[in-house]
């Protein structure tokens, strides 16, 4: 088990290095001068000169690159071009809406879609099971844009139940907090919920079909422990390498949830970043982004290896 931990870390800080050098490439590829895009276009050459050598502009790439990843390991991410502020301030006021809002959405795609696949598959062939499919098939169907703007049709305008768009910050009002994130994050987790319904019916078809499930049946155990207790037990293999593995789906839907419901998160700051070529934003959110990526699939794979125990006697792993 300990070498299987230690595979995947080496694994992870490879998957980082490389990360790294194609985001460090990938900012100094796109077109246009940054150095002029900071100074404005009227600005002297002297003044570009002076930006150019104010960011390490002016250094061959590999030196560039040093000094890339010395700043990124110390948390210096450089200053916004738009307003100037610390770019680490900036992620620091953005990262814990889009979590916030990440983490109430993926709550509903877990309340919703394990709940409606466990019924699904308990129903297997019945009126539930094609309930449940259907909206699964209609979950993966429809587009996160034209569901949120239906949502704001429906709550915000005709019934006037939840606001349209706005954020309040929790230590500010919860109340009005949870009131605007309620929208938003059932329009992302749709989408995630029915994923999450089709992998655990799947697997707990499987499951039910299992000898151990027909043993545990003939023993006259109740019917809600043998599903509970006994084939959901060993679908959440499953069920967590999916929660994973959507994860980065999660993170952009949030991108266009944000836009819609004009919430200040993450993704939107993402997309105002491109928007005006805010070079220094741009390189840190894709890097961040990445970070998250590689430390939940990590936790992903650990935690999957203490849910399947014939990786934690061979130590090995799942591809």
């Amino acid at each position: 088990m300990l070498w299987f931990i230690l595979r995947r870390c080496g694994s992870a800080v490879i998957v980082l290095f490389l990360s790294s050098v194609l985001i460090f490439l990938g900012i100094r590829a796109l077109p246009g001068d940054p150095a002029t895009v900071m100074a404005g276009q009227e600005a002297s050459p002297a003044a570009i000169e002076a930006i150019r050598h104010e960011f390490g502009l002016d250094k061959p790439l590999p030196a560039q690159y040093v000094d890339y990843v010395v700043q990124t390991v110390t948390g210096n991410f450089g200053r916004s071009t738009q307003d100037q502020l610390p770019v680490i301030d900036i992620l620091a006021e953005r990262i814990p809406v889009t979590l916030e809002l990440s983490a109430l959405a993926m709550l509903v795609a877990i309340i919703v879609g394990v709940g409606a696949g466990i019924v699904a598959a308990v129903r297997r062939g019945r009126f539930a099971d094609y309930v449940a499919t259907g909206f699964g098939l209609a979950g993966l169907s429809v587009p996160h844009f034209w569901l949120g703007l239906l949502g704001i049709l429906l709550f915000a305008v005709t019934w006037q139940v939840l606001p349209a768009s706005g954020y309040v910050p929790f230590t500010e009002n919860p109340g009005q907090n949870l009131q605007r994130m309620i929208l938003p994050a059932l329009v992302l987790g749709t989408g995630f919920a029915a994923i999450l319904m089709r992998q655990t019916r799947s697997a707990m078809l499987g499951a039910l079909s299992a000898d151990y499930v027909r043993t545990a049946r003939s023993k006259g155990l109740p019917e809600v422990k043998v599903v509970g207790a006994h084939a959901l037990r060993n679908s959440l293999t499953t069920v967590v390498t999916v929660l994973g593995l959507q994860l980065g789906a999660l993170i952009s839907g949030a991108v266009v949830t944000e836009q819609i419901f004009v919430i200040p998160g993450f993704g939107k700051l993402t997309v105002d970043a491109v928007l005006t070529r805010n070079y220094p934003v741009i390189q840190a959110v894709v890097l961040v982004t990445v970070v998250g990526y590689v430390v939940v699939n990590l936790l992903v794979d650990i935690l999957y290896a203490f849910l399947n125990p014939r990786i934690r006697l061979s130590g090995g792993g799942h591809d």
